[in-house]
């Protein structure tokens, strides 16, 4: 039994293991495309960006084995530090960070850059989990609903002073998990009507989505009151209150997109909602990946055969916009593979989150899969042109290692919580 214990590689969902060693080894096998160039195409030339990942991938080992050998109560008991432990990174950085790109947020460790907000999800993942995991922790109740959202919106608060908007919009993914342990839909349908009204507002300008929102919510009250002669009687305060927020929020989107919006980013608006077309400044980026997406068709162009890729034409390809190189040099089917795996790898967590009995590791997997398909669905969504460029990276997949060890990290934290089923005492 002792022996069963020492081995840490016991009870292992060895299935989450190959996906993710997968994903891992075809993102860099796309890194080098991407990165690599006739001049400068050594394999193990480490000055390089894929020489670089190759280490961060080599050093994610050692992370691996460590994250394996704590047991997997370590977790449990110190999430809250691990939290606080995150939230004072994020607070450092105002005072030792470095500003790349007009954010400051990386610490500087001479040629090694560390950024924190890619490990600050898996620490608030396990801080949530232990808030919600308590036996009498009701997220109906309304003061629950705020501990939740305090718990979630502190560390986004302060990467949204670095600033760094798309790693921010990550935290909204805990909603998921918030709706899977009680509180109710009506957030995240509350949040889905907030995007449209402000996508309307910015389309339309907002005195026309006003005109039209008040008519739709008249139509509505009419309706109810021939249904129901004492609906306005009962409800006359909830129609109240429904005009008064409609029309707050529709005059405080059109105010902050035209007085707080930078104009950089209300050209990323009206770009992607075709009120401009600027495929040489603003949508360039855009432009040029998704030209080079449909450009490998159904098979795509070979490794190492994409002539776009080659010749450099989606700037940064090898860190948000990787998926274009997946897109143009295996095609159709070789993306379709990606999104696949990325699927298989979203159920298996869910499958095994909900075959524990143990709650912490239940709502931690949510996180997790919340997380992962976040990340998916925005940076794929972006790449296509179904969203503005936030600058949120593909899980496994784009340069970077503090985005590799973060999702490694949050991964594999998960995998052991799983094999805690059966070998741990």
């Amino acid at each position: 039994m002792r022996q069963e214990r020492n081995n840490i590689f016991l009870g292992l969902d060895w299935i989450l293991v190959a996906l993710y060693a997968t994903l891992v080894i075809f993102g860099w096998m796309n890194i080098y495309a991407a990165s690599t160039t006739p001049e400068n195409n050594e394999l193990l030339d480490f000055s390089t960006k894929y020489g670089k990942q190759l280490i961060f991938i080599i050093l994610s080992i050692p992370l691996i084995i460590l994250i394996l050998f704590l047991n997997s109560k370590f977790y449990e008991r110190f999430s809250s530090v691990l939290y606080i432990f995150s939230l004072i990174l994020l607070a450092g950085l105002f005072l030792f960070g470095k500003n790349i790109n007009g954010a400051t947020s990386w610490y500087n460790f001479g040629s090694i850059g560390l950024q924190p907000s890619e490990f600050a999800k898996a620490f608030t993942a396990l801080a949530v989990a232990k808030l919600l995991s308590d036996r009498n922790y009701n997220l109906k109740l309304i003061k629950n609903q705020i501990k939740a959202f305090i718990v979630i919106f502190t560390p986004a608060f302060l990467i949204a002073l670095q600033p760094d908007m798309g790693s921010v919009l990550i935290y909204l993914a805990f909603f998921f998990v918030f709706n899977r342990e009680g509180l109710t839909l009506n957030y995240i349908i509350f949040g889905a009507i907030t995007v449209l009204l402000f996508l309307l507002t910015i389309y339309f300008g907002a005195l026309w989505v006003l005109i039209i929102s008040f008519l739709l919510i008249t139509a509505y009250t009419i309706y109810a009151i021939y249904r129901d002669k004492r609906f306005l009687r009962f409800n006359w305060p909830k129609i109240v209150g429904l005009y008064t927020a409609v029309g707050l929020f529709i005059i405080a989107f059109g105010f902050i997109f035209n007085n707080v919006f930078k104009q950089h980013h209300r050209d990323r608006f009206d770009v992607l909602l075709g009120k401009k077309i600027d495929i040489k400044r603003i949508g360039y980026n855009s432009h040029q990946a998704e030209l080079t997406i449909s450009s490998g068709g159904f098979l795509g162009k070979g490794y190492l055969q994409g002539d776009r890729t080659q010749g450099n034409f989606v700037p940064e390809q090898h860190t948000d916009y990787i998926f274009s190189t997946v897109g143009e040099e295996w095609g159709f089917l070789g993306s379709s593979l990606v999104i696949i795996l990325f699927v298989v790898l979203l159920y298996r967590v869910i499958y095994l989150s909900e075959t524990t009995t143990n709650k912490f590791g239940r709502i931690y997997g949510y996180g997790v899969a919340s997380i992962i398909f976040f990340h998916l669905l925005v940076n794929v969504g972006m790449v296509i042109g179904l969203f503005p460029t936030v600058g949120i990276p593909l899980p496994f997949f784009s340069y970077g290692g503090s985005s590799l060890w973060g999702f490694t990290v949050l991964l594999f934290i998960f995998i052991r919580l799983d094999a805690h089923k059966k070998y741990d005492w």
